[in-house]
């Protein structure tokens, strides 16, 4: 009689060892724990040993949550923001972001901004979106702090100050955050917030430009084209130019379109000129527009 119950038994051991949500986390939330009630949440949220649900994570996120468990109350609010597992309701996504950022959750403070700045759950308030914009950026995050910056450099919320605005882009920009980089870089261009500086310009759009992001692929472009703060090069302009343009960036659309034309970079090719201006056109960009209104 052992003998044959001595082998079932270790086969559920090793049931046991291949399945921790099932022996291990669901008997803890089961039993009220908040941390096991949350780790079951992100499991059932990504699928990650258990079939992926968000009916499950959103309702194990809102047991532990309940507990004051902080992550577990932004996922809730994050379920909630998008309908993942519950019926969107942007009200209740609010009071779940706000219980969290009151603990300091940095995610949940800048959600909670967003929130008042789109008026999404809470009556738009840009005041308060900016306070919560900076509690989160002082813990470091760099989406807070980008968005701070603009809060800044528009004057919503706070008092405008492009000083201010430059040092928030600056901390989110050295954290990679392409579109704070892409800024900062625009602010040296221009001297707003920072004393001019072509050559430091260019370094900002250069980081932004080489993660990929279209806009800075656009600026270096057209610093290359015009020899502001690097050496004029007009085949490099060309480079850059076509790498924004083929992300659907307008501006860069019609500039490579006027190389085509002139032939400054790149073999002349009216044909393929039009092609570019064309596409430029087609998002409205009235030079592109006017240009092919010349060519017909």
């Amino acid at each position: 009689m052992l003998l044959f119950v001595m082998p079932v038994a270790h086969a559920a051991d090793l049931d046991c060892a291949k399945d921790d949500v099932k022996c291990i986390l669901e008997p803890l939330a089961e039993q009220g724990d908040a941390s096991a009630q949350y780790n079951l949440g992100i499991d059932y949220a990504t699928g990650k040993g258990v079939k992926q649900d968000g009916f499950k994570a959103a309702q194990w996120f809102r047991k532990a949550a309940k507990q004051g468990h902080s992550d577990a109350q932004y996922f809730t609010g994050l379920m909630y923001n998008e309908g993942i597992g519950v019926k969107q309701d942007r009200f209740e996504a609010a009071q779940w972001f706000r219980k969290a950022a009151e603990q300091g959750h940095t995610n949940a403070q800048y959600n909670l901004g967003i929130a008042y700045a789109n008026g999404e759950g809470v009556k738009q308030d840009d005041f308060k979106a900016a306070q919560w914009f900076r509690k989160a950026a002082k813990q470091g995050d760099a989406d807070a702090q980008y968005t701070l910056g603009i809060a800044y450099a528009n004057g919503e919320g706070v008092k405008q100050d492009d000083f201010k605005a430059a040092q928030w882009f600056r901390k989110a920009a050295e954290q990679g955050h392409v579109e704070a980089q892409t800024l900062l870089g625009a602010l040296y261009d221009s001297g707003e917030g920072v004393k001019q500086d072509r050559f430091e310009a260019v370094q900002w759009f250069r980081k932004a430009a080489e993660q990929g992001y279209a806009e800075a692929q656009f600026f270096i472009g057209t610093a290359y084209d015009s020899g502001e703060g690097v050496k004029q090069d007009r085949f490099e302009a060309v480079q850059w130019f076509r790498k924004a343009a083929e992300q659907g960036h307008a501006g860069a659309q019609f500039f490579i379109g006027l190389a085509y034309d002139s032939g400054e970079g790149v073999k002349q090719d009216r044909f393929e000129a039009v092609k570019w201006f064309q596409k430029a056109a087609k998002q409205g960009y009235a030079d592109a527009q006017y240009n092919l209104g010349v060519s017909e």
